[in-house]
């Protein structure tokens, strides 16, 4: 196993005395969190100079942050090839890829429905289609066991026919008929698409339509023949992150040039760029166009659009419109609200009246008979996560206690509102999916860790529940059981994480474990059926673990805000913490621990492969954020700057500094042969953070792998078949380091 030398010579110290001593002692086993690290120097490329000049300075890789840099793809040729002859020459790799991908093509799937129209639309991709096809059905044929499927857009041969790598990004149709949808596109995967006017009833791009050329949009239909447009209208017009600051309204015919403007934010605006929300009932009347202006990554203005002019709303700027109920806002707080003598704690489902809502009351504005609401208020182990709104006047929400997952319908009566619950099984997660307002139906699916995915469909109006999908088990499930447990982190929070093992486990600490982690923007990791995962490591014998690290929403928002910013450390504390109470169970050791996340959890696990390379030997860093002195500088990175911090600011570059993994490698320190990977097309966390970490392992002689996929994007969901070969090497990488 490797160490940290120094520090694991404190403990070999004390044995030492101990067998000099010629009466017996008693040894209290000593906790690693305890034990104080020594004074060591500061690590050889940490910048003396923290401002963003000094750190560029002190950068020797800054060419691998050109995307398509001569030298960059030259650096990639020659670690993907090092890394595919390691991992794809591996005995185990055809085998695992057989299996990933025989998973991610099947046929036997459930095709995730949305209503479209009056039936059932699909996005659907196997082998045969690994671009996919966009399909629709009635709902009769839908419950069906032989589905009759419509195509309307292929989009293999669409990439064909035009030479493009198109990725499907999804389509926004106009309710209430549906005919008119704006189609998105990505070459290669990016988040930046280009977006085209499909007709489902021709089956035909339609020939005045709206087109937009490749961007970041942020785009709504107003009516048939007007759209809401935020998007890089010229130079000036996106913030520093890449995203628009601007709202035009775009009339068909027009173009960008020609739009009129409705809304300007400021260029000097975080987040993910300003948004217009056009909030619909069943039957496609306007109930109202709003505007979210983002401050930074999670503080937001709300405005309303009424006619040509924008108002502010008085709502707090830590806020989540989840729709619109007649008069009412249905909104979710992710901050304590007061207002009117009423006040509503952080976390809490509320309906509140538009009207009051107006620094500007419009023509005709009378507050609504209804007084402002709380539908449900959590304890400090519950949180809100999906929420509809329908016409009947129900709202749907799943909620999660202890992450654990609940179906609630809120329904108004004269006493006010209450909770129905909708049966669902105990531990498992649950997912709402598309809603019908005017019917009051609305799909969901529950699904735990060896519990493949079950489909259904309600109905507010009736109260009826049908099953009518459950997907096929792709995995032995029978060998396995599913723990829930609490590790105690550096300040004495406990913090809970899933154990998914071998039922006959002997606790000896022998047993190779993968330990998930993400810990950032208020994201939930419930207990979900990860099929590949159970696959090529519960069937070898392995041990999975969700850890639900601060940083998440499991527990709501307070649970996502205590670690930002200066905080950060206590999610790292959270993740070391699991690790160390797994192998104080018995269940694992060092020698037989992994750790595995991606983007954020890509900043999780390189800041444990630098701060406690002591407690593990593998690490799958994926699609990362890692030099977080330079990350406001790569795009899209000044959008989370509400998260980490600016590192431009000197007292937050000196906290963000302390744990940068890309500035804190060591040459004397031993590190585990980690696995970093990344895509070229990746416009959301830019390459070049793995390019420069696996750069420097290198420099400083420290055994790796780093591979980079070059077209996909950051979501790697662009090809079934390119994802199978993903996965199999992920697991190769486990398997060598934690198995072998």
């Amino acid at each position: 196993m490797n160490r940290l030398i120094l520090s694991a010579a404190i403990p070999a110290l004390l044995l030492g005395a101990c067998a000099s001593d010629p009466a017996p002692m008693v040894i209290t086993p000593i906790d690693p969190a305890t034990v104080a690290r020594p004074l060591l120097l500061p690590p050889p490329h940490m910048p003396a100079d923290l401002t963003p000049a000094g750190v560029r300075a002190a950068d020797d890789h800054l060419a691998l942050e050109e995307v398509n840099g001569a030298e960059a793809m030259a650096f990639v040729a020659e670690s993907n090839r090092r890394a595919l002859a390691s991992l794809e020459g591996d005995r185990r790799y055809e085998t695992f890829r057989q299996q990933a991908e025989a998973i991610l093509t099947a046929t036997d799937r459930i095709p995730g429905p949305s209503f479209l129209g009056d039936g059932i639309g699909n996005f659907w991709q196997d082998a045969a289609n690994p671009k996919g096809i966009w399909r629709r059905t009635t709902l009769e044929s839908y419950r069906s066991a032989n589905t009759r499927w419509e195509t309307m857009l292929d989009i293999d041969a669409l990439s064909r026919a035009e030479g493009k790598d198109w990725v499907w990004k999804g389509a926004d149709c106009l309710a209430p008929d549906e005919t008119r949808c704006l189609v998105s596109l990505s070459d290669g995967g990016k988040d930046a698409v280009v977006v085209r006017e499909f007709n489902t009833a021709t089956g035909l791009w339609v020939e005045d339509g709206f087109i937009l050329p490749e961007g970041k949009h942020r785009l709504e239909w107003l009516d048939r023949d007007t759209l809401l447009v935020a998007t890089d209208f010229g130079p000036n017009t996106l913030t520093e992150s890449g995203y628009p600051f601007i709202v035009k309204s775009l009339k068909r015919g027009q173009t960008l040039a020609q739009a009129t403007e409705v809304y300007r934010g400021d260029i000097g605006d975080g987040g993910y760029g300003v948004s217009p929300n056009v909030y619909r009932n069943g039957d496609g009347a306007v109930l109202a166009v709003l505007i979210q202006r983002p401050l930074d990554t999670f503080r937001a203005e709300t405005w309303e659009l009424r006619g040509a002019i924008a108002h502010r709303l008085q709502l707090p700027e830590r806020v989540n419109v989840r729709g619109v109920l007649g008069q009412m806002l249905v909104l979710t707080l992710d901050e304590d609200w007061s207002r009117a003598g009423r006040s509503w704690k952080a976390g809490s489902l509320v309906a509140a009246d538009l009207a009051r809502l107006r620094t500007v009351p419009g023509p005709g504005d009378l507050p609504s008979r209804i007084p402002d609401e709380v539908l449900f208020a959590p304890d400090e182990r519950q949180s809100i996560e999906d929420v509809a709104v329908l016409d009947d006047g129900d709202v749907v929400a799943t909620l999660y206690d202890n992450v654990r997952g609940r179906l609630v319908v809120f329904e108004r009566g004269q006493a006010g509102w209450h909770e129905r619950n909708v049966p669902v099984p105990d531990n498992v997660a649950v997912s709402l999916g598309d809603t019908s307002r005017n019917t009051g139906r609305f799909f969901y699916s529950v699904e735990g860790f060896l519990t493949p995915s079950t489909l259904s469909l309600a109905n507010t109006q009736t109260g009826a529940t049908e099953t009518l999908r459950a997907a096929p088990a792709r995995f032995d499930a029978s060998t396995h059981v599913v723990e829930q447990f609490e590790a105690t982190s550096s300040d004495g929070t406990k913090i809970p994480y899933f154990v998914v093992r071998p039922k006959d486990l002997v606790m000896d600490g022998h047993a190779p474990t993968i330990i998930y982690g993400y810990g950032g923007f208020q994201v939930s990791k419930p207990p979900i059926y990860i099929p590949e995962m159970g696959k090529l490591w519960l069937e070898n014998g392995g041990v999975y673990v969700n850890a639900n690290i601060r940083g998440g929403g499991e527990f709501g928002p307070a649970w996502h805000q205590s670690v930002l910013k200066e905080h950060r450390q206590l999610a790292f504390d959270d993740y070391a913490a699991v690790a160390r109470d797994l192998q104080t169970r018995g269940i694992t050791s060092p020698r037989r621990t992994g750790i595995y996340g991606r983007s954020n959890g890509g900043v999780l696990t390189s800041v444990a492969m630098t701060q406690h390379p002591e407690l593990i030997n593998a690490a799958v860093i994926e699609s990362p954020l890692i030099d977080m002195l330079r990350y406001h500088e790569l795009p899209a990175g000044a959008s989370w700057i509400g998260e980490y911090g600016d590192p431009r600011i000197p007292e937050e570059a000196a906290y963000i500094a302390r744990y940068s993994a890309y500035q804190q490698l060591r040459p004397d320190t031993e590190y585990p042969r980690v696995y970093i990977t990344t895509n070229t097309r990746d416009d959301r966390v830019h390459p070049g953070h793995a390019r420069k970490f696996a750069a420097r392992l290198a420099g400083q002689g420290h055994d790796h792998l780093y591979y980079e996929e070059t077209s996909g994007g950051h979501s790697n969901d662009a090809d079934p078949v390119a994802n199978a070969r993903r996965w199999a090497r992920h697991y190769v990488y486990l398997s060598q380091q934690l198995m072998d």
